[in-house]
């Protein structure tokens, strides 16, 4: 079986060194699992891997796109697919490094998202109906039929949101069931899945931190740029936190001080949802900053999972 190697984690965790380590050592390459790091002039509000970051390890999946494109897991999928066939061919290993579990588990479980007989007229109610009434009264919907999915996916996702109220209106079967029974498939690949962890309050002082440091590199700056491209509110790309606040203040709906409260939130949010989501998956190997302490002795306890597992030969 192909090898594949996933490090993932909450957002700030401190995932994107931890991988550039973990790529020199064992010959690897990193595809980003990222579902904003993908567009072009997303920079700031994505905290987005840099030239000088990468230190010479080639990253797939990092400005790809531009911000005007709609992007999902099926395109996210095939385009990780061919990114691996590419590593494979040269030998090397491919490390997937991201947060969105979504997404991650679409490549290693290779989730078929091929959708048949889908009622257009019915997901355009639904748009209408966020439209009209805003994505939390929608997100209401679901959580009514799929308490479970409700949980895991939050009301600014809208297109999640209206794919399991779909779903659950086209099968009759909760999303959240149909994902547990994905869960259940075996992986075509041998695989290591890491989940980098750290102590809650460090996490969200971290980032809380970040958000900061985003607004003094001039975040506000980069969204009045995406606008000036035609870039506007309910595209995919501004769906994403700090992108979607942001608006809101330009909009004139909150002051820029809510605006940076409201992102702080929300990334808190995000990450316990992201643990939440790892919690679930199986075959797990959680890597506790509170206990392995340094950069070395994470990365010495993935070698050795790598070892164990087959993956790579030697430490």
């Amino acid at each position: 079986m192909d090898k594949l190697v996933i490090l993932t984690g909450p957002t700030a965790v401190g995932k994107t060194s931890l991988s550039i380590n973990l790529a020199k050592a064992i010959n690897g390459e990193i595809i980003s699992a990222d579902s904003m790091q993908v567009y072009r002039k997303m920079d700031i509000g994505t905290a987005k891997v840099t030239t000088e970051e990468m230190d010479g390890v080639p990253h797939h999946l990092i400005d790809v796109i531009e911000p005007t494109e709609d992007y999902h897991v099926v395109k996210f999928q095939q385009m990780v697919k061919d990114a691996m066939a590419d590593i494979y061919s040269r030998g090397k290993i491919p490390i997937i490094c991201g947060g969105t579990g979504f997404y991650i588990q679409a490549i290693l479980y290779d989730i078929d998202f091929t959708e048949n007989d889908i009622d257009k007229s019915y997901r355009q109610s639904l748009e209408d109906f966020a439209d009209k009434y805003g994505n939390d009264a929608l997100h209401e919907k679901l959580k009514e039929i799929d308490p479970e999915s409700a949980e895991t996916i939050p009301a600014a996702n809208r297109k999640r949101v209206i794919r399991a109220i779909e779903y659950y209106e086209q099968t009759g079967e909760k999303f959240s069931v149909h994902n547990a029974t994905q869960r259940e498939k075996t992986s075509p690949y041998n695989f290591a899945y890491f989940v980098l962890n750290d102590d809650r309050e460090l996490l969200y002082n971290r980032i809380n931190k970040r958000v900061d440091i985003m607004m003094e590199d001039g975040l506000l700056s980069e969204i009045d740029s995406l606008l000036a491209m035609g870039v506007k509110k309910g595209m995919t790309s501004m769906d994403g936190i700090g992108y979607k606040e942001l608006l809101s203040y330009k909009d004139g709906e909150i002051s820029l001080d809510e605006a940076v409260e409201l992102i702080k939130k929300n990334s808190r949010n995000y990450a316990k949802r992201q643990l939440t989501w790892f919690r679930r998956e199986k075959e797990v190997i959680w890597l506790d900053k509170t206990v392995y302490t340094t950069s070395d002795a994470l990365l010495e306890k993935i070698l050795t999972c790598l070892k164990e597992k087959g993956i790579i030969e030697s430490v």
